[in-house]
């Protein structure tokens, strides 16, 4: 496990859950942490966890001081992002090792987006939301990619004229593409990934295409927002899921 899941593990641990609990405190955490990794005298392994741990206060997970009367160190709080992180620590992206555990226990997504992903998640923990949000928009479209190439060596086999719509780079016209594919084809479906194709498949593409637009056209200078991305690299694992689903079928299917 590394550094960034283990301080985020303990000060999940340690935070308050009741009005009497002991209040976050730096040497308590930092103490578990080191007792964790068995630090000893190992100088460099201290300097990593304390540029992880500063790192939490820079990116808005933590801030310094318990309340007004307390506004110092070794008092320290969650933010709002802090906490929101820390409902799902085991794998929320703010936990990229649990996050990407998480994901791989689910999907085995293509090397293409599996690179992009893990840049994307990298890019999230230093609060990089551009850059994250980009990432991200093209790791899912490499998984779309890799549906559409699916359907066309479907399609070739029956008929040699492949729809123009499955034969471009655009995502948005491929997404047309797949679309009239799988709806064409929804009566042979099994009812599960019927219903989750219907439910969820152009509410995943979609949100995470126009957080990837929004970033990657210099169109605004206005920051894409933390709670963007987040929500992007959220959708992501069950986008993946369905989308492998999708893929055994388009292979199967008759």
């Amino acid at each position: 496990m590394d550094i960034r899941s283990i301080l985020l593990i303990v000060i999940d641990e340690q935070s308050p859950k009741k009005s009497n609990d002991a209040t976050l405190q730096a040497n308590s955490v930092l103490s578990e942490v080191s007792k964790r990794l068995q630090v000893g005298n190992n100088h460099a392994l201290e300097e990593a966890i304390l540029t992880q741990w500063h790192d939490l206060f820079r990116t808005g997970y933590l801030a310094w001081g318990y309340n007004l009367a307390n506004p110092n160190p070794p008092f320290f709080h969650l933010t709002e992002q802090g906490r929101n992180s820390l409902a799902n620590v085991g794998r929320d992206p703010a936990n990229p090792e649990g996050y990407l555990k998480h994901l791989y226990s689910t999907s085995q997504i293509n090397q293409i987006s599996k690179s992009y992903l893990e840049e994307g998640l990298n890019c999230y923990a230093l609060a990089l939301y551009k850059s994250a949000a980009v990432m991200v928009g093209a790791a899912s479209e490499a998984l779309i990619n890799e549906l559409r190439d699916a359907v066309v060596k479907k399609l070739e086999t029956t008929n040699p004229k492949i729809p123009k719509n499955l034969s471009t780079w655009r995502a948005k016209e491929t997404l047309m593409g797949l679309k009239s594919f799988f709806d064409g084809r929804l009566a042979n479906m099994p009812a599960s990934l019927k219903e989750g194709y219907e439910s969820y498949w152009p509410a995943f593409t979609q949100q995470i295409r126009a957080a990837r637009n929004e970033a990657g056209h210099p169109l605004s200078i206005e920051p894409i927002k933390q709670e963007t991305v987040h929500a992007s690299l959220l959708i992501f694992p069950e986008l993946a899921k369905l989308s492998q689903s999708l893929l055994k079928f388009a292979t199967e299917s008759p």
